[in-house]
């Protein structure tokens, strides 16, 4: 019962922190950047002169959002969504190997999303050599293609679990 409540406070701590950079932070980095994407939002990833562009347009009041309260938001996000996706995939998958492989995907989404936060304040910070925003953007393909894999096998796992029991009745 315990773990429980911890997994559904990690659930509404995660919608929290996303409602929060969707709302806030994220709009005002955009907002600062001639309403270019920051990087975080760029699931295709970005080219060199992409990211570039987006850096160089980056005003005062955007920069401070993601070296601050963006950055610290981010701290906590990838974590929190691994703890809700690797708690629903236990509880809607019985298939060890199934569970092995899904919680893989998870982590690799975890790493890809901490990667990208890293090399990002990296990049933020002035090291914005082709190589370091190259390794930016695969780092945000990682976390995209992983995240959506995990997320969309989770939606599919509650959808049969209420398909279940709206047949059971």
């Amino acid at each position: 019962m315990r773990l429980r409540r911890v997994y559904w406070i990690c659930f509404v701590a995660a919608l929290a922190v996303y409602g929060t950079m969707i709302l806030w932070t994220l709009p005002g980095i955009q907002a600062s950047a001639g309403g270019l994407i920051p990087f975080d939002m760029r699931p295709g990833g970005y080219s060199v002169a992409e990211g570039r562009a987006f850096l160089e347009a980056l005003g005062p009041e955007g920069r401070a959002l993601y070296e601050g309260p963006q950055r610290l938001l981010d701290l906590f996000y990838p974590a929190l969504l691994a703890v809700v996706l690797i708690g629903a995939v236990l509880t809607f998958f019985q298939s060890r190997v199934l569970r092995v492989v899904l919680i893989a995907v998870t982590l690799a989404g975890m790493a890809g999303d901490y990667t990208e936060n890293h090399l990002i304040a990296g990049l933020l910070a002035g090291d914005i050599t082709d190589g370091a925003l190259a390794a930016a953007s695969r780092a945000t393909l990682v976390k995209s293609s992983a995240t959506s894999v995990a997320m969309l096998v989770v939606g599919a796992g509650l959808l049969r679990g209420a398909i279940r029991k709206w047949r059971s009745r």
